[in-house]
């Protein structure tokens, strides 16, 4: 018991620093089933739509992109529409609470204050994976209230919330056994989260080819609970089992390293820095390498999965209104193919944006360390230190989008036998979301230049964009609401034509966030903590 002394003082703490952010988490996601399953018993009233829809959600493409269909009912098709997109944000959000609260804290030197005090070994990762839990918990049970309340049956909608709260326990373990792998925070979350990208790809490839990948992935497991379909409840066993042996290997490493060290040490550098070091975006180069190229693999992969699957909405023998229907909410506008490649690349472009909303917060996460006053110590000032790492937010999605689209490209071309002139199409449908990512770049800008501790809502601007752009028509949200993203205003190519002026607003509007940030950053003090 004495390794687990000051646990509860500690899991107060984390819930008084993230009861903002965890509040805003868990409503979200506690919501959107239940806004999914509303809007779904207005558009399809009847059992003849359903059967319609149904019958259109089996292609081949579809699946790869949400899985299956298993029920043919209003229940069915909600857990279709909104499950991967919960099971992946609810990953997202609990891989980053843990790391937030273990290896953050470590990185900062917080814990090593904290440790001093009468604290158990296991305290701290304890009290992560607590917060976790009551996060994931609560989401589950809103969740299934939520889907209850708009008449759907109560099994089904326990086996829903359960699958959530089941996917973010794991991903939280997952992560917790992360943390003790690394020295920093940055290699962690990049860890657990190639992780749960993996799995997205393996569940794209199992549910449409080989089985067994299907079941090779948490994702697929969540969908395999199938609720609302005949639910399997064993399922929920392979998540405890697997969330168990995570954690149980997050505590035996972290019993086995110093506090601040991690099991993967950083390599000691040479004793006098290499000429190719002599410039702030030499040095950034070097901080930001290992994530553009992580970003660049995932990415590369992700694109050749789904520009696979595209060739498969061709199989349907006439144009479906009830498939349009579906791919003109998920982004896409005329004609099924290529609908659903806009579709696709609108989806890649707000991933690619989880990148460009990293490497721009690079520039806090550096300032909040205390790494940037050695170097500003010197004659390098901060403008040109800022613009270091704003060059590889800004270039370095451009190159994420544009090995998408020509991957995409590739595998897509392959199979129509038009390579050449399908490398060219999607590249420019991969591209044409490059200023929309930008504005967050500039968003974040802002805020880091002029709100400093207010930099983490950049992200909730992404999430917000995410769920605005899937959700907002099928909600029925006022045009304006759904405008407020800047991915809303984004061509939808291909199929739809390419008009400059949007683009050029949304590069207007990056540049003058960025530049009011800069100038904030210029006058403000620094370093703010």
């Amino acid at each position: 018991m004495k390794s687990l002394t000051g646990t509860r003082a500690l899991v107060q703490l984390a819930l008084r620093l993230d009861r903002v952010r965890l509040t805003v988490w868990v409503l979200g996601l506690a919501v959107m089933p239940m806004g999914t399953a509303a809007n779904y018993f207005k558009l399809y009233p009847t059992e003849q739509d359903l059967h319609a829809v149904s019958a259109v959600l089996a292609n081949p493409s579809l699946v790869a992109l949400s899985g299956p269909l298993f029920g043919v009912s209003i229940g069915g098709l909600t857990a279709w529409k909104i499950g991967v997109t919960e099971f992946i944000l609810v990953g997202l959000m609990s891989l980053l609470t843990v790391v937030r609260h273990t290896r953050t804290e470590e990185e900062t030197g917080r814990l090593e204050l904290i440790r001093a005090t009468v604290i158990g070994r296991y305290a701290p990762l304890t009290a992560a994976l607590l917060v976790a839990a009551l996060a994931n918990l609560a989401i589950a049970v809103l969740s299934a209230l939520g889907l209850m309340a708009t008449g759907l049956p109560v099994a089904g909608s326990v086996a829903f919330g359960l699958a959530t709260g089941l996917v973010g326990m794991l991903f939280a373990a997952i992560a917790a056994a992360a943390a003790q792998l690394t020295e920093s925070a940055r290699a962690a979350s990049g860890i657990a989260g190639a992780v749960l990208g993996g799995t997205y790809l393996l569940r794209a490839v199992g549910d449409t080819g080989p089985t067994w990948l299907s079941w090779a992935s948490p994702t697929g497991w969540a969908l395999h609970l199938r609720p609302y379909a005949g639910e399997r409840w064993w399922v929920a066993a392979l998540f405890v089992g697997f969330a168990a042996v995570f954690a149980t290997a997050g505590y035996a490493l972290a019993n086995r390293r110093d506090v601040g060290a991690g099991l993967l040490p950083e390599r000691p550098g040479p004793a006098q820095a290499s000429p190719a070091l002599r410039s702030p975006l030499a040095l950034a180069w070097r901080l930001h390498r290992g994530l553009l190229l992580g970003w660049a693999i995932g990415l590369a992969l992700t694109g050749a999965v789904m520009g696979g699957a595209a060739a498969g909405i061709g199989d349907l023998k006439s144009p479906n209104q009830q498939l349009t229907d579906i791919l003109a909410r998920m982004g896409g506008r005329s004609g099924l193919t290529d609908a659903f490649l806009a579709a696709i690349f609108g989806i890649t472009g707000m991933v690619a944006a989880a990148y460009t909303v990293q490497a721009t917060l690079r520039l806090r996460q550096e300032e909040s360390s205390g790494q940037v006053e050695a170097l500003l110590a010197t004659r390098v000032g901060r403008l040109r230190w800022a613009a270091s790492h704003l060059a590889f937010a800004l270039l370095g999605t451009a190159l994420l989008l544009a090995v998408a689209g020509v991957a995409g490209g590739l595998v897509y071309g392959a199979q129509v036998h038009d390579i050449g002139g399908q490398v060219g199409q999607l590249l420019a449908a991969a591209l044409v979301q490059l200023p929309a990512a930008w504005v967050l770049a500039g968003f974040g800008t802002a805020l880091i230049g002029l709100a400093p501790r207010l930099s983490a809502l950049t992200w909730a601007a992404l999430i917000l964009s995410v769920l605005l752009v899937e959700l907002g028509a099928l909600f029925g949200l006022s045009q304006w609401i759904v405008d407020l993203t800047p991915f809303a205003h984004v061509p939808k190519l291909p199929g739809s034509a390419f008009t400059v002026a949007p683009m050029l607003w949304l590069t207007a509007t990056a540049v003058a966030l960025g530049a009011a940030g800069l100038a904030g950053l210029r006058r403000r003090d620094m370093p703010v903590v």
